[in-house]
């Protein structure tokens, strides 16, 4: 029973996904824990996403901070489960991503792999995204070719869409190439304009949302990024959309009511994953919705009006808890680094071929 840890620290920057699967046939998830990310070093691991004084000094100590965390959280996940480190194959690290400039040829993960194999004495696989950038390719998204081997089906039109920080979507057809990209914000807008007007880290079940209605100007000003008319291969993070990107389209229109806004956001979220599916495979069978936008009721309400002929849910239907999907892929991309698999997909990234993703550092 080849067991394996991925870590997962999305761009929402709430805490750690740690998940343990079984990687057999086909990966199973058999046991989680969350850890909430201490307010100090959100709001660190935040700031680092932007240029700020003697910052490489700060990434350091915050990566043996967010290192730190890591490591107790899967420790406490071994003891939780009666099980050795040496019965752990290896650890998938993502780390926590604080720039992505891929047309500036780097992604930067900190996270200091070879420190967490020290801490917790297990094989661990970190690093993933630089080899793709190397190889001419977005480095992101990383997560269809699991995906693919978790939800590929031989007589369905499927689509899988991630929406963490940001939205990413997979398009799985039967006897086809699996397709892939950044489709915009996810919740990264919605979680920085609640934290803007009443200090919260996120609007619980969309509810604050759902309570606001759709400013078709603001809408319109949103959509008109030049980001959503590009075509994939694409990916995207805080370096484009963020609380001042938003701030600066506001100014240019009269005062709306703060839960307009937050409504016209969800409208902004739906309205751009569903233009981009629609865009790349007209027809789509099945949605499977993962990450912490499955659990915002008015998105997910969004998102079946607008795609009436499509069966849209969470991936629980399918036996996967959204919540945990994203820390499987990395654990399964470390198994994927160890046997000499490639992780990437060129069709996804435009990388310049399949590679194999993540450096290696031995217990």
């Amino acid at each position: 029973m080849p067991l394996y840890i991925g870590v997962m620290s999305g761009t929402s920057l709430d805490g750690l996904d740690i998940a343990l699967i079984d990687q057999g046939q086909r990966p199973k998830l058999i046991a989680t824990l969350y850890r909430p990310m201490p307010e100090q070093l959100r709001c660190e691991l935040l700031a680092l996403c932007a240029s700020g004084d003697d910052e490489l000094a700060r990434a350091a100590i915050a990566e043996q901070h967010w290192v730190e965390l890591a490591a107790a959280a899967i420790n406490e996940l071994l003891l939780q489960q009666n099980l050795t480190a040496q019965q752990i194959r290896a650890i998938g690290s993502h780390g926590q991503t604080v720039r992505h400039e891929p047309a500036r040829g780097f992604t930067i993960q900190i996270g200091n792999p070879a420190l967490l194999a020290e801490l917790t004495g297990i094989c661990v696989v970190g690093d993933f995204r630089r080899r793709d950038v190397a190889a001419g390719g977005q480095g992101a998204p990383l997560v269809p070719a699991f995906h693919h081997d978790l939800f590929g089906s031989s007589q369905r039109q499927v689509a899988v869409l991630n929406v963490g920080g940001f939205s990413n979507l997979s398009l799985l057809s039967p006897g086809k190439d699996v397709l892939g990209f950044d489709s915009g914000p996810g919740n990264v807008l919605l979680d920085a304009w609640i934290q803007h007007c009443q200090g919260l880290t996120y609007d619980r079940d969309g509810a604050w949302g759902a309570s606001g209605k759709v400013q078709p100007e603001l809408l319109a000003r949103l959509l008109s990024d030049p980001f959503f008319a590009t075509q994939g291969p694409k990916s995207t993070g805080r370096e484009l959309f963020n609380l001042e990107w938003l701030l600066g389209h506001l100014q240019a229109l009269p005062a709306l009511p703060s839960e307009d806004v937050q409504a016209t956001l969800v409208e902004l979220t739906a309205c751009s994953i569903v233009t981009a599916l629609r865009n790349v495979q007209a027809h789509t069978d099945v949605l499977l919705v993962c990450g912490g936008g499955a659990h915002n009721a008015c998105l997910m309400k969004r998102l079946s009006k607008m795609l009436s002929n499509t069966q849209v849910s969470s991936t629980e239907a399918e036996g996967v808890d959204p919540d945990w999907v994203e820390a499987m892929a990395f654990a399964w991309l470390a198994h994927c680094a160890l046997e000499g698999i490639a992780g990437n997909r060129p069709s996804v990234t435009g990388a310049r071929g399949l590679r194999v993703l993540g450096a290696i550092y031995p217990a």
